[in-house]
Order: C-alpha cells, then sequence, then structure tokens
C-alpha cells in the first residue's frame, strides 16, 4: 500500500526515462513505462514467491485446527469458525461504497479544476495529495481498525467521506487549498472503508472460502469504480460538480444505517 504512493508519485516522472529506453532498445516510448511496470510485477512475483513461506492460507488453517483441539475447559476450546452471510455482505458493502464515491469525485476533480483555470501542474498536485491519503495512512488504519474496531473505523470512513463531499461542493473553483483538503479526506475516507471492509470480510469468511469471497468482493469493488467513473461524467455533464458531490456525500451517508444493521445481527 505505501508502495502504491510511490509509485503514484514516481511513475510520472520516469515517463521520459523509460521512453527513451523504450526507443533505445527499439519500441514505440510509449511503451516504456509498460516495461518498467512488466519489471516491477516480475520482481514482486518472485520476491512473493521466494519470501512469503509459508503460505498465510496455510497458517489460516493451522490456527483453525488449533482452536479446535481439546482443552482444559471443555472438549472443545472453540466451536469452527462459519461463515457469517451477513459479516461479507456489510465489509463488501463498504468497499463498494467508499469505492463509487471515491472514484466519482476524484475523476472529475480534474476537470472541474481545468474548467476553473487551474494548470496541470495544479491538477497532478491536488491528486498527489489525494493518492498519499488513500494509501500512506495504511498501516496506521490497521492498527486502529484492530484497536478501535471495525465498526468505529466503518463509521469514521462515512464521515470522512462525507465531509470530503461536502469540502468538495462548496469550496470556490478556484481554491487550491480546499480542492486539496477535499481530495486528501476523500483518500482517507476510502482508505478506512477499505481497510475495515476487508476486516469484516476475513472475519466473517471461511477459511476455506476466504480467498474466493475476497476475490469476488475485489471484483465487485472493480466494477462499481468503473461504474462510479462512468457515471459520475455524465452527472457533471448533465448537472454540476455541486450535484456530483453532493450525490457522494448521500452515499457515504448509507454507509451508518449498514453499520448499524450489521451491529444489530449480533444481538
Amino acid at each position: 500500500m505505501v508502495f502504491t504512493t510511490f509509485g503514484a508519485v514516481a511513475g510520472p516522472n520516469l515517463v521520459n526515462v523509460m521512453g527513451n529506453f523504450a526507443l533505445s532498445i527499439g519500441v514505440p516510448s510509449l511503451a516504456g513505462p509498460f516495461i518498467l511496470a512488466a519489471a516491477a510485477y516480475i520482481l514482486a512475483g518472485v520476491v512473493l514467491f521466494i519470501m512469503l513461506r509459508p503460505d498465510p492460507l496455510v497458517i489460516a488453517r493451522t490456527i483453525e485446527v488449533t482452536n479446535l483441539e481439546p482443552s482444559d475447559k471443555g472438549p472443545l476450546a472453540t466451536t469452527e469458525h462459519t461463515e457469517n452471510k451477513r459479516g461479507i455482505i456489510v465489509g463488501a458493502t463498504i468497499m463498494v461504497l467508499t469505492q463509487i464515491v471515491m472514484v466519482a469525485i476524484m475523476t472529475m476533480t480534474p476537470v472541474h479544476m481545468m474548467h476553473h483555470g487551474h494548470s496541470l501542474g495544479a491538477v497532478g498536485l491536488v491528486i498527489g495529495f489525494h493518492i498519499g491519503a488513500m494509501y500512506l495512512p495504511s498501516l496506521v488504519t490497521g492498527v486502529l481498525v484492530d484497536k478501535l474496531g471495525r465498526t468505529a473505523m466503518a463509521i469514521a470512513s462515512g464521515a470522512t467521506l462525507l465531509l470530503a463531499s461536502l469540502i468538495a461542493a462548496f469550496a470556490p473553483g478556484d481554491s487550491m487549498v480546499l480542492l486539496v483538503i477535499a481530495l486528501s479526506l476523500l483518500g482517507l475516507g476510502w482508505n478506512f472503508g477499505l481497510i475495515s471492509g476487508t476486516a469484516l470480510i476475513v472475519d466473517s469468511a471461511k477459511t476455506s472460502t476466504r480467498a474466493k469471497t475476497q476475490g469476488t468482493v475485489d471484483v465487485l469493488i472493480a466494477l462499481s469504480g468503473a461504474a462510479g467513473g462512468a457515471l459520475s461524467g455524465m452527472i457533471v455533464a448533465g448537472s454540476s460538480f455541486l450535484t456530483l458531490s453532493f450525490s457522494g456525500g448521500i452515499l457515504s451517508l448509507l454507509l451508518i444505517p449498514v453499520v448499524i444493521w450489521s451491529r444489530g445481527s449480533k444481538k
């Protein structure tokens, strides 16, 4: 997650360098960044293959078996972990809603800024802050999700995204400071939602089907992001950036009843 931020910042600055490298080996210059990406992915795969031992899935299964072993408190220390479908639905809903809100507002912010006369450099600065807020807090967010709980961080996600939407809606088009704040909060709210939602899914899914469940949710997140990006353009074209931001705020508010519903299921 941290290196995603590094790549987002370093990537654009390496376009020319990799373009020249691509030309030097006889391929189009625009292929240069893809060559770098391919090399990075291959290296990541090698690192995971060599160093990620034992496999986390093996560890999870071992822990589950250990929890089933007899203890001095009774014939079984715990019962077998069963799938909590409601928890999976809640986690997935949190992640999908935060993805839609984040992608929709982020996608149209550069268009909104250019319409108000901002330079391409200013747009890059705002998006840079946004991406940094999306990924850099991850290590701290993980600790908060464990310490404060999944529910509290999911509510924090909705509140942060709502605040970001309101600031984006009411910020003057020529205010760089407010746009930076709005997009930074947008990224932070998405981060809260991603990690708290993921934790809920991990808690709720059975070990044997956890990877499949997470993969399915990841597909839903990708599709919801694509839909949010497409619809955001239609909303701005048919109405305004203000309407889009308000719509994002309303979707953010939906996280609160979703979380309340999940808490009610535990009673």
